[in-house]
C-alpha cells in the first residue's frame, strides 16, 4: 500500500491504493507492479505506461469510468490530486452557501477530460469544458460518449490562445464556479529541461511520467503569465460565476495575483492549500 498523507478527508485514495484489488481487476495493471524495498507493492512511476495503467483502473474501479481512451502523447492526469481539486470545489461552494444545480466550467480539459469526468461522479455536477486543441476536443467527445455523460458534460473550443474567457463565455450563461490546471512551463524547451533534471533525480533516462502536447505544458510568461490573464478576464465576466479558481504552483505567484486582485477591485481571494505527499500545491479561488 502506498500511502497519501494530506489527501482531502473524502479523497477515496487517501489511504494509498490497493494493488491487490486494482489488479483483480485490471490483469494488464498486474505485470506494472512490484513490491519495493520495503516489501510494500508498488509501480514504476518514471514509467508513462504504468502510469496511465494505474490511473485508468483507479477510474473505473472508484468512479464507473468503463472507458478512458486517448492518445500517449496528451497528459495523463494522477487520480487522487485531480479529484483533490474537486473536492475542495465542494467545500469552497457548501461554504459559500451554493449547493443546487452546480455548473463548473472547466478551462483546458485536455484530451482527457478528467475534471469533469470526476466532478460528475463524485458530486453529480454538470460542466462546460473548453479546449484549444481540436484533436484533444475530439478525444474528449469521445470519452463523454462511450461513457454516456453527453447530458452531463459540454465541451467548447477556444479559437484565440491570447484568451481564456473571451469567445467561451456565452450570453446568459451562469457559473457556480470556474476550475483550471494552467500550463507551468514558458516554453518547450524549459519543460524539456524540467524533464531532463527529473530523469537524472530518478536515475534513469525515463521520458516525463505525464506525457503532454504543447498546449497543456507551457504558455507564453509561463504559470504566472497565464494566471494574470485569467485574472483580468474574470474581471469582465465577473457575474457570470460565484467562483474563479485555479491551481497554482508557484507560491511566489499567489502575492502578484493578490496585488492584481486589489487593483481588478476583487471581493475575496481565497488561498487553499493541497498537501499531496511530500508535494504541496495551491489552488486561489476568488470573487467579485
Amino acid at each position: 500500500m502506498n500511502l497519501k498523507p494530506g489527501l482531502h478527508p473524502r479523497n477515496k485514495h487517501k489511504n494509498g491504493y490497493n494493488f491487490d484489488v486494482l489488479t483483480k481487476h485490471n490483469k494488464n495493471l498486474a505485470s506494472f507492479v512490484t513490491k519495493n524495498n520495503h516489501g510494500t507493492l508498488t509501480i514504476d512511476f518514471s514509467d508513462p505506461k504504468a502510469v496511465k495503467e494505474l490511473n485508468s483502473t483507479l477510474l473505473e474501479v472508484h468512479y464507473g469510468v468503463k472507458k478512458w481512451i486517448f492518445p500517449d502523447e496528451n497528459l495523463c492526469p494522477p487520480i487522487p490530486g485531480r479529484v483533490d481539486y474537486m473536492h475542495y470545489i465542494s467545500d469552497l461552494l457548501s461554504d459559500s452557501n451554493c449547493t443546487e444545480k452546480i455548473t463548473i466550467l472547466d478551462i483546458g480539459t485536455g484530451a482527457s477530460c478528467i475534471y469533469p469526468l470526476l466532478g460528475v461522479k463524485e458530486y453529480d455536477w454538470d460542466f462546460v469544458a473548453t479546449d484549444i486543441e481540436l484533436d484533444s476536443l475530439d478525444t474528449a467527445q469521445d470519452i463523454i460518449s462511450d461513457n454516456n455523460l453527453d447530458a452531463k458534460i459540454l465541451l467548447r473550443q477556444q479559437f484565440n490562445e491570447a484568451n481564456i474567457l473571451k469567445g467561451i463565455i456565452e450570453k446568459g450563461d451562469s457559473f457556480s464556479a470556474v476550475v483550471c490546471n494552467p500550463p507551468f512551463y514558458k516554453s518547450e524547451q524549459e519543460a524539456k529541461g524540467a524533464n531532463a533534471r527529473k530523469s537524472r533525480n530518478l536515475g534513469n533516462s525515463a521520458v516525463r511520467n505525464f506525457a503532454g502536447n504543447n498546449n497543456e505544458l507551457w504558455y507564453p510568461g509561463g504559470e504566472k503569465a497565464f494566471l494574470h490573464n485569467y485574472l483580468y478576464q474574470s474581471s469582465l465576466y465577473k457575474d457570470t460565476s460565484v467562483w474563479f479558481t485555479s491551481l497554482v504552483s508557484k507560491k511566489e505567484t499567489i502575492e502578484s495575483l493578490q496585488k492584481s486582485g486589489e487593483k481588478l477591485k476583487v471581493k475575496t481571494m481565497k488561498i487553499i492549500p493541497m498537501h499531496q505527499g511530500n508535494k504541496i500545491t495551491r489552488i486561489v479561488a476568488w470573487q467579485f
